[in-house]
C-alpha cells in the first residue's frame, strides 16, 4: 500500500495546480495571473533552455560575433596567414635558386674552376651502349612526315632554320694583345690594349645576364648566348646595357677603360666560357 502510495504523490505533487498572482502593491489590484503546474515549468524551462543552447550554437559557429569569444580566431587572419606561408615558401626557393645562380656567377667572374679529366673512351663506349639498345626503325607516321618534309625542303627558297655551323663570333674590340689566354697561370681571358672610352662591342646574339660594379674589376657584363656560351667583358669605363637587355652582335655594350684594383692601364679584360668550362678566345676570334 505504502509503495502504490508513493507513485500517486509524485504525480500529484507534479499535476497540482498553482496560481501564480501579480498584484499592484499599493492596491492589491490583480494585474496578472497564471495557473501553473510543477511539470508545466519544468517542460517549459527544459523548452527554453535548448532554444538558448541551440540559438548560441548558431551564433557562434555561422556569425562573425565567434571573433569576439576568447579562443576563437579570425577567419580573415587565418586566411591572410595561409597565403603568407604560401608566399613565404615561393620567396624561399626563389631566394634559393638566386643564390645558386648569382655562387656560379661568381664563379666565373673569380676564375674559380677546377679542371675535371673525363675518359674519353668510356664516354664513346657508354653513347654506343645506349644507341645499340634504341630502335632506330621509322614509324609508318614517322616515314609520311619525313617524306612531307622533304618535299617542302626541296621546293622552299628560304632556310627555315640555321645550323650551328653558321655561329660567329665577333670581336669586341680590335688591339693588341697584351696577355693572352693561360691555363696554367688560371688566366682565363686575353687582354686588350685599347685607348679610354673604345666602344666595346658584343661578340653574338645574346641577353644580358650581369651588369654591375666590381670591386677589384671595375665594371662587368657578362652576356649569354647560344650553344651554351657566355662572354665577359671587364675593367669597363661604362656600360650602355643593363642585366636583361637583349643584345646583337657588333652592338656596343660598354666603354673601355682602367677600372677596378687589378687594372694597370685602359684595356679589356674578355672571357669565353662554354658549358662552365673556359676556352681560348683566339680560338675563335681574331682581335687584329
Amino acid at each position: 500500500m505504502e509503495e502504490n502510495k508513493k507513485p500517486k504523490k509524485i504525480k500529484r505533487k507534479l499535476l497540482d495546480k498553482y496560481r501564480l498572482v501579480i498584484l499592484n502593491e499599493n492596491t492589491f489590484e490583480e494585474r496578472l495571473s497564471f495557473k501553473l503546474t510543477r511539470l508545466n515549468v519544468f517542460v517549459l524551462g527544459s523548452i527554453i533552455a535548448v532554444f538558448l543552447i541551440t540559438f548560441t550554437y548558431l551564433l557562434i559557429a555561422y556569425t562573425p560575433l565567434r571573433e569576439y569569444i576568447p579562443g576563437y580566431s579570425s577567419t580573415a587572419l587565418k586566411k591572410q596567414a595561409t597565403e603568407l606561408n604560401y608566399k613565404t615558401d615561393s620567396l624561399q626557393r626563389v631566394i634559393a635558386m638566386n643564390e645558386l645562380y648569382y655562387t656560379s656567377i661568381k664563379k666565373v667572374l673569380k676564375g674559380d674552376v677546377s679542371a675535371s679529366d673525363f675518359n674519353k673512351d668510356s664516354i664513346i663506349e657508354a653513347v654506343r651502349t645506349e644507341a645499340s639498345e634504341v630502335d632506330f626503325a621509322p614509324i609508318l607516321e614517322d616515314s609520311i612526315l619525313r617524306e612531307k618534309v622533304d618535299k617542302e625542303d626541296k621546293y622552299n627558297l628560304f632556310e627555315s632554320a640555321t645550323s650551328g655551323t653558321n655561329f660567329v663570333l665577333f670581336p669586341p674590340a680590335n688591339g693588341t694583345i697584351s696577355e693572352p689566354y693561360n691555363l696554367e697561370e688560371k688566366h682565363y681571358a686575353v687582354d686588350i690594349v685599347l685607348a679610354k672610352d673604345t666602344p666595346i662591342k658584343a661578340t653574338a646574339d645574346g641577353i644580358v645576364i650581369f651588369a654591375e660594379w666590381t670591386v677589384s674589376t671595375g665594371y662587368v657584363i657578362i652576356v649569354e648566348h647560344s650553344y651554351g656560351l657566355i662572354s665577359v667583358y671587364k675593367h669597363n669605363a661604362a656600360l650602355t646595357k643593363i642585366q636583361g637587355d637583349l643584345v646583337k652582335a657588333g652592338e656596343v655594350i660598354a666603354t673601355a677603360g682602367n677600372t677596378g684594383e687589378l687594372s694597370t692601364g685602359p684595356h679589356l679584360h674578355f672571357e669565353l666560357w662554354n658549358d662552365g668550362y673556359p676556352i681560348n678566345p683566339t680560338n675563335f676570334i681574331d682581335f687584329k
